[in-house]
């Protein structure tokens, strides 16, 4: 079933948390909203099933209107971060609990609760309670529980938020196989950007109640719409830089200007740490020095002093610091293999969404 938002706006006590928000889901697609906390993400996923009324604006599933209609009668699934299961209840009487409130047969909520079982895994458990299971287990619960009643819709609201990041990436990989076997419309809420770009088909940003980009995870990861966004999905380095002569100067580096940008037009630069290369340089008086080394499991984080600017982070293979001896204090240069540089019309701090893109550059190769 189609999902289309239009124009939601949504106040608590005179504080606009969600502005004019506009989006739709096609049938069978799962999407991410995606953005900080306190953005009004889970706001909006409320408005969709119902659990919250928009001030202005429209809910429309499979091509009706909805946002005056009672939750009960949208036919949509709901899963909460914190599982919401019920304590007293056995895993197999918390799926089947939908269908009973509705008098079906009992027989009838029995074996598709015993169906549900199986599907998410949990074969051999229906006569445990909540407090039996793990995390995991009580999350597939929770799913599986909105699931019974054959929703045409499924809302997740930060699914994986309250169990540890092991399971967390189990789960991750298992509810997109769930959703490819069941394809229901799906919608589900975070605020991790690698969560949505690893299982969804589309991502919607959400910022300070408003979407800032919508659209594949290869389109935000590779085609920021603005600062935000860039930053949001990764790129934590932010160099200003002056064009000159084809390219841009950032005092420490010069890297090549996009196509169309004028001769002295100030830009901003944001680049991710794993596309930062790191090597030996010579020893000058202003040259960029290691700060830090930390170890994070496959990359090595390597913080780079530059006077007068702010440091530059790097991820580097182990492997690379190895052959390359690099050691704290060492002098080095460094070189970017892609970034996405922004216009504005000064040097001064501005907000993030009023820097525009102009243009992404991706160097041919890879490294020094």
């Amino acid at each position: 079933m189609r999902i289309e938002v239009r124009n939601l706006c949504k106040a608590f006590s005179g504080v606009a948390v969600v502005r004019d928000v506009s989006f739709a889901v096609a049938e069978g697609q799962l999407v991410a909203l995606l953005g900080p906390s306190g953005g009004g993400k889970s706001t909006i996923l409320r408005i969709v099933s119902g659990l919250e009324d928009p001030d202005s604006g429209e809910v429309w599933l499979g091509g009706s209107r909805v946002d005056r209609v009672p939750a009960r009668e949208r036919g949509v699934g709901f899963v909460f971060q914190h599982y919401a299961l019920f304590p007293h209840m056995t895993v197999r009487e918390n799926i089947g609990f939908g269908l009973r409130v509705r008098k079906h047969d009992p027989a009838a909520v029995a074996a598709r609760a015993e169906e549900m079982i199986r599907l998410v895994g949990l074969h051999g458990l229906g006569e445990r309670y909540p407090h039996e299971l793990s995390g995991g287990q009580r999350q597939r619960v929770a799913l599986a529980r909105a699931l019974c009643p054959a929703p045409k819709v499924l809302l997740l609201d930060e699914p994986f938020g309250a169990v540890d990041a092991k399971i967390r990436g189990e789960l991750r990989a298992w509810l997109r196989k769930l959703h490819d076997e069941v394809g229901v419309t799906s919608v589900f809420v975070t605020h991790d950007q690698e969560e949505a770009l690893e299982i969804a088909d589309r991502v919607v940003i959400v910022h300070d109640g408003r979407v800032e980009q919508d659209g594949s995870p290869e389109e935000i990861w590779r085609a920021p719409a603005n600062a935000f966004v860039a930053e949001f999905v990764g790129a934590g380095n932010r160099f200003a830089g002056q064009v000159r002569q084809g390219k841009i100067d950032l005092g420490f580096l010069s890297v090549p200007a996009p196509e169309g940008v004028a001769e002295g037009e100030n830009l901003v630069l944001l680049c991710r740490p794993t596309e930062v290369f790191v090597d030996a340089g010579p020893a000058l008086p202003d040259a960029p020095r290691i700060a830090r080394i930390a170890f994070l499991g496959t990359t090595m984080k390597v913080e780079v002093e530059i006077p007068g600017r702010d440091a530059v982070v790097a991820e580097i293979p182990p492997s690379a610091l190895r052959d390359k001896n690099l050691a704290v204090g060492m002098p080095v240069r460094l070189c970017l293999s892609a970034y996405q540089a922004f216009g504005r019309d000064s040097l001064a701090t501005q907000p993030a969404t009023s820097v525009t893109p102009v243009g992404t550059w991706f160097m041919d190769g890879g490294g020094i």
